[in-house]
C-alpha cells in the first residue's frame, strides 16, 4: 500500500459515488492505473462494500439506544445462541464484544419508545443467554463519521 492507494481510500470513503475519472484526477493518476488500483484494493479486502448512508430520522427511526448486555455465562453454546439471534435483528445496527462490566454493546435503532420496548421484551429479553441489559438512549447525535483515520 503506497500513498496513491491511501489517497484513493481517503477519497472514496468521503465520496463513494465518485467516478473513476474524477477519482483519478483527485489522486493525480490516469484513469487506467486508478481503476487497476481500485480493483486491487477491492480484491485484497481493503474495501468491504459500497453502501448508501440513510438518514434514519427522515425515515421515522428516531430512537437510538446503546444496550450493555451481560450474558448468563461464557459457554460456547451461550455465546453462539446470542450471536445467531442478534445477527438476524434489523434493529441491531452494531454489536461489539467488550471488556469491562458487560459482555456486549449493541447499537439499536427503532421508530419510537414503544417499538424499542417491544424489541426489548419480545426479542432481546426472551434470549435465555442474557443475564442483564442496561440501556442508555442518545439524546442528540453530535458526530457521525464513517471515515477511518488513514495516515
Amino acid at each position: 500500500m503506497d500513498s496513491y492507494d491511501i489517497n484513493i481510500l481517503k477519497t472514496i470513503q468521503k465520496e463513494g459515488r465518485i467516478t473513476n475519472k474524477e477519482l483519478a484526477k483527485e489522486v493525480h493518476l490516469s484513469a487506467a492505473p486508478c481503476w487497476r488500483r481500485m480493483q486491487a484494493l477491492e480484491q485484497k479486502g481493503y474495501i468491504k462494500r459500497y453502501t448508501a448512508l440513510l438518514n434514519h430520522e427522515k425515515l421515522g427511526l428516531s430512537i437510538t439506544a446503546f444496550a450493555h448486555i451481560s450474558l448468563e455465562n461464557h459457554h460456547a453454546e451461550t455465546v453462539q445462541a446470542f450471536d445467531e439471534a442478534i445477527a438476524n435483528w434489523q434493529e441491531v445496527q452494531e454489536c461489539h464484544a467488550t471488556s469491562g462490566d458487560s459482555d456486549y454493546l449493541l447499537k439499536i435503532i427503532t421508530k419510537d419508545m414503544h417499538t424499542y420496548n417491544n424489541f426489548m421484551y419480545e426479542k432481546l429479553l426472551k434470549l435465555k443467554a442474557i443475564r442483564s441489559v442496561n440501556t442508555s438512549f442518545s439524546m442528540q447525535q453530535k458526530k457521525l463519521s464513517t471515515e477511518l483515520p488513514l495516515i
